[in-house]
């Protein structure tokens, strides 16, 4: 991209914010830090239970479709299988938490979104997008999104009950279900659990899939500070056809397992803030190349992950300061990729001022991280913000990021593949500016950023009969530009368009054959409109349109059509790609056409 479209873009940009998030600032108190992205300052976005309540989405996997700069390559339904991409990042690039616990997978990437959370548990979810290693560490490479699940109610009595989650029912013998047990003992000890299970005969041949998912918070009430216990348990097993190796490969099985257990507390005294957290994250993934016979290609690996996070904050009158050390240790056995050990621990400090009138915020911070089996790492940033009114923010921001090779990346091997034990980090620099406007019904956002990055790992060869071999490549530069604008009118009904393009400088032009060369969504146009008919009767109607790098695009509109029976009950029909549309998320697995699904749904308070 020229500097006259850069500088059409920078003009263009003074305009605007987003839907998603109010101006107010976000003390997001489950994450990492008690106040590390302003909501006023950043691209973030926060998700709140009444707008996933009105986005008609079932599954966590179809409402982070609905966020612009977000990627979402699924490959079938429901969640089954589906890779995360932000800002045109590739998915080892993003970093997903729940309650301020980091879910990454040591093996790879791709499966980070293996733990998904019903939709009726959660609270709201906060995406930053852009750079957030200095804060989250490593994988935070082009932004993090944490997931903060509902609190758990008080009461003065004993209680304990059992009540459905949701129950749902549609196209290719799609059957879903959840059930939720409430215990409480007094104001002493609380939980919830939930089991739920999601099932389909597939909608062409090996498709079919069984989802089971188990979640258990708990919280402890002690004379200083309550105790959490959080943990869950996902297990799928689906029919692969084509989704790795061939197109033509379309007897391929996989079952994958995740799960974790969180611990944490947190203490205050003088306007300090100690946040202790220790937790676990164990992945399992076991594939077969041919289903109904393991004996010619089968693969499994298991992994396992510990984390200690001691986190401060500390609170003065016009400023505060946020720091903490983390340490974690990585094991993972595999009859592919063998048996490896890491351990890593880092150090983040992140200080943040304002002026005496409000107006100027300035936050820089700091990581260092080192890996046992690699070496330091050190990554500055900083936001600044400015008020120029009341309703109209100015930012910019500055970070630093870094992505470690994952274990698949360093020692896969297959008969077409071959992984790199000399792989060095991935890094990237990303600049970003951006305006915020909020007045009353009206809301408009827009940001532009470059990224500029190097040693990107990719999987590449020069022949056609060569191997796969992962290898890091030259610098890559992105350019982007969001814009979002949001209108709500009879102060109920609401409608929003949002715009991301995408440009990446091409490196495969000096590489014959690349395998994951960069295929961003170049054009992403999502448009939304929620038409609420009574006050119990609402519509939702979402639009999704992309076009990638490789110029492939898809046209989607889905509809959610929902009753409110009473309190959180809700009775929905949703139909999906109603123009029947074929397309691809990714480059293997055709998406399926136009199909339904209707049933309850309570959302849990």
């Amino acid at each position: 991209m020229n500097i006259f479209n850069r500088f059409f873009f920078l003009l263009f940009s003074i305009s605007v914010f987003s839907q998603t998030v109010n101006l107010d600032e976000v003390v997001v108190l489950d994450s990492k830090i008690s106040i590390p992205f302003s909501v006023k300052y950043r691209s973030v976005e926060i998700i709140d239970s009444q707008m996933i309540i009105e986005s008609g989405a079932r599954n966590l996997i179809d409402l982070l479709q609905q966020i612009n700069g977000l990627d979402i390559r699924r490959q079938g339904v429901a969640g089954t299988q589906a890779d995360l991409y932000i800002r045109g990042g590739g998915f080892d690039q993003t970093l997903l938490l729940i309650d301020g616990m980091k879910m990454d997978d040591v093996q790879t990437g791709h499966h980070t979104l293996n733990l998904l959370l019903p939709i009726q548990l959660i609270d709201r979810i906060e995406i930053i997008k852009g750079p957030a290693s200095r804060i989250f560490g490593q994988n935070a490479y082009n932004g993090a999104i944490n997931i903060v699940t509902k609190e758990l109610p008080e009461s003065e009595n004993n209680l304990f009950e059992i009540f459905l989650g949701d129950i749902s029912y549609g196209s290719n013998e799609n059957f879903n279900f959840s059930i939720n047990s409430l215990l409480r003992l007094k104001d002493k000890y609380s939980s919830l659990f939930t089991f739920s299970r999601s099932k389909s005969d597939g909608y062409r041949f090996n498709t079919d899939f069984v989802n089971d998912f188990m979640f258990l918070k708990s919280e402890i009430k002690t004379s200083k500070s309550p105790i959490q216990i959080i943990s869950g348990f996902s297990e799928k097993k689906f029919g692969a056809n084509g989704f790795y190796a061939i197109p033509t490969a379309i007897d391929q099985y996989e079952e994958t397992q995740a799960s974790f257990f969180g611990i944490k507390t947190f203490f205050e005294k003088n306007n300090l803030l100690f946040k202790p957290k220790f937790y676990w994250r164990r992945g399992q993934d076991e594939y077969i190349y041919i289903r109904n016979n393991p004996s010619v290609y089968r693969n499994l690996h298991i992994s396992n992950k510990l984390y200690f996070d001691f986190d401060f904050s500390k609170f003065y009158e016009s400023s505060s300061i946020n720091f903490g050390l983390n340490f974690s240790k990585s094991i993972i056995s595999s009859n592919n990729l063998g048996d490896h050990e890491r351990f890593t621990s880092t150090l983040y400090v992140d200080y943040s001022i304002e002026s005496k009138n409000k107006k100027l915020k300035f936050s820089p911070g700091f990581s260092i991280s080192h890996f046992s089996d690699l070496s330091f790492h050190f990554f500055p940033g900083f936001d600044i913000g400015f008020d120029l009114t009341e309703k109209f923010n100015l930012y910019a921001n500055y970070g630093k990021t870094y992505r470690i090779p994952t274990y698949t990346d360093l020692y896969y091997n297959d008969r077409n593949t071959i992984g790199n034990t000399e792989l060095e980090p991935e890094h990237a620099i990303t600049n970003e500016i951006g305006f915020k406007y909020n007045f009353n019904n009206i809301k408009i956002y827009s940001s532009y950023f470059v990224r500029k990055s190097n040693n990107i790992i990719d999987y590449v060869k020069q022949a056609e009969e060569d191997k796969w071999k992962a290898t890091n490549i030259r610098n890559l530069n992105t350019d982007g530009l969001e814009f979002n604008f949001s209108y709500t009118f009879n102060n109920q009904s609401n409608f929003n368009i949002a715009y991301t393009y995408l440009f990446d400088e091409s490196y495969v032009n000096d590489i014959n054959f690349s395998k994951y060369s960069i295929n961003s969504l170049r054009h992403q146009l999502n448009s939304k409109i929620i038409l609420n008919y009574s006050n119990r009767l609402f519509q939702t109607f979402m639009f999704k349109y992309g076009e990638r790098s490789n110029k492939s695009s898809h046209k989607v509109l889905d509809s959610s059509l929902n009753y409110k029976l009473s309190n959180k009950n809700y009775f929905f029909i949703n139909v999906n790609n109603l123009f029947n549309e074929n397309y691809y998320e990714t480059s293997l697995v055709p998406m399926p056409g136009r199909n339904f699904l209707f049933g309850i749904i309570l959302y849990f308070d």
